[in-house]
């Protein structure tokens, strides 16, 4: 009975203390953990909260790096929506590159994946040459030489050429053409997908498809009914992933176009067209409503996965 009453003393002197001493309990307590946490909190506030609110506020100003910021409310959206064709051109080129380039490189990753999943010799060394282009793909090197091989003297056609007999055009200054090479790069860097999709496939109990063959389950039907089911979290994951990688895209269109997004708007994307409002006219507070905009749109495209995740991803329970 002593000690109990001791401890209700204790606790009773614990909740009676001012809430500032006890804060200042909790902070001596964690204080180590403070210390190790510095450099990332400092680079959060710092470099990434920091920046962003700064832009938010930008972009309701006229602001051109050399004079002060020039509050003029909505009028930069307002521009943006209806005044502003080469946003709706940006749009176009941006949306059809996403909506090409992810669902083509997750296809071929998960292909690869499958293909490496049934077990060859030296897998470790194919599967570090297969994910190098993922490394190197939004390099400039790897940019300028895209723009080489696809160039109207370029290797591609020097192949059509030899092979076929078919003189092909100068892809990348052709806008009929242009984006398709820049899905192409995309499709090629296939490499990080495909190591996230072969570690999901190696979770797949093999017993199930031995199962589904005894059952007279053919090759096509146990991918649909065993493979893709059970791969829904992994193909999810990638999806979105890739969605935001492909709506950030920017080197490849500003090496292959030279930073004007030609020919005729062909492959301005939508962070290239940013990147000439923000650099190439200094019109700083519309380069920020552009950025908060792509922000927006990322973040719709975001939830409306996890919301439509609960009708198609099946997890273990």
């Amino acid at each position: 009975m002593a000690f109990r009453s001791d401890t209700i003393q204790r606790e009773g002197r614990s909740a009676a203390l001012p809430k500032q001493g006890r804060l200042r309990k909790i902070f001596d307590r964690n204080f180590h953990a403070y210390v190790f946490l510095l450099p990332w909190l400092v680079g959060f506030f710092g470099l990434t909260l920091g920046p962003a609110l700064a832009s938010l506020y930008l972009s309701f100003t006229n602001y051109d790096l050399l004079q002060s910021p020039d509050w003029v409310g909505a009028s930069n959206y307002v521009r943006i929506a209806t005044a502003d064709p080469k946003f709706a051109a940006a749009m176009k080129v941006t949306f059809t590159y996403v909506l090409l380039s992810v669902p083509l490189k997750l296809m071929f990753a998960l292909m690869v994946a499958m293909a490496f999943n049934r077990g060859i010799k030296g897998l470790t060394l194919y599967r570090a040459i297969f994910y190098l282009p993922s490394l190197l793909g939004s390099s400039v090197a790897i940019a300028v030489l895209w723009r080489q091989l696809f160039a109207s003297d370029g290797l591609v056609n020097m192949v059509l050429w030899q092979a076929f007999g078919y003189e092909g055009p100068s892809w990348i200054s052709n806008p009929n053409y242009s984006i398709y090479t820049l899905v192409l790069l995309s499709v090629w860097q296939f490499g990080s997908p495909m190591i996230i999709f072969l570690a999901g496939l190696r979770q797949i109990p093999q017993d199930m498809y031995e199962a589904a063959e005894m059952d007279g389950a053919g090759k096509a039907r146990q991918f649909l009914r065993i493979t893709l089911p059970l791969l829904t979290p992994v193909i999810f994951f990638n999806a979105v992933i890739q969605t935001i990688e492909a709506f950030k895209a920017f080197t490849p269109a500003f090496i292959i176009s030279e930073g004007s997004g030609g020919p005729i708007n062909s492959t301005l994307f939508y962070t290239l067209y940013l990147y000439q409002e923000a650099f190439g006219f200094f019109r700083m507070g519309y380069a920020s409503a552009l950025a908060w905009i792509l922000v927006v749109i990322i973040s719709v495209f975001t939830a409306f996965s996890f919301l439509s995740a609960r009708y198609w991803v099946h997890y273990d329970d």
